[in-house]
């Protein structure tokens, strides 16, 4: 097992997740608003998001990829797309942590063509530094430097998914 260093600690990560709840709910006042998970990584995000929104909140799934084994393509796949639509909804793809941004920028453009009211992203975890594509994302939890990190959805090789905190590997 190899050792990790608490980054953001459990409370501190559901306080931010809280607010972010709130910060949605005051702009969506009352209305429905669709959760789109990116799968993996976003499911303990999306989870604790979700159950601290008071509006009715509908939640989807996508599963992309732009990987093969450890080196990206460039190439963006959808290996799952959405399964209800979206068309008229008020929309917010909801990710565990932003890099580069291609990925999300393909999303966004790919999502548009659906027709949604409108479609906004929330990510937990945002690493600037490493931005190649500028991209608008209304909901940060945190951003951090240029660190490996797990736990809460982030995983190596699809281990410490589980953790209750945000840890980073040296």
């Amino acid at each position: 097992m190899k050792e990790i260093y608490t980054l953001i600690n459990k409370a501190k990560l559901e306080k931010r997740i809280e607010e972010l709840a709130k910060q949605i709910e005051k702009d969506y006042d009352g209305k429905e608003v669709v959760l789109i998970g990116i799968l993996k990584g976003s499911i303990m995000f999306m989870t604790q998001l979700a159950k601290n929104i008071k509006n009715d909140v509908l939640l989807d799934f996508m599963d992309v990829s732009s990987y093969e084994g450890t080196e990206s393509t460039g190439k963006i796949k959808i290996n799952k797309d959405i399964r209800d639509s979206i068309e008229g909804k008020d929309v917010i793809i909801v990710e565990d942590i932003i890099d580069t941004g291609r990925t999300l920028t393909y999303l966004l453009e790919y999502l548009k063509q659906k027709n949604p009211n409108s479609i906004k992203i929330a990510t937990m975890l945002s690493k600037p530094s490493r931005r190649v594509v500028e991209l608008a994302v209304e909901y940060v939890g945190f951003s951090i430097e240029d660190k490996f990190v797990v736990g809460y959805g982030l995983d190596y090789n699809e281990k410490y998914r589980n953790l209750p905190y945000i840890g980073y590997i040296e």
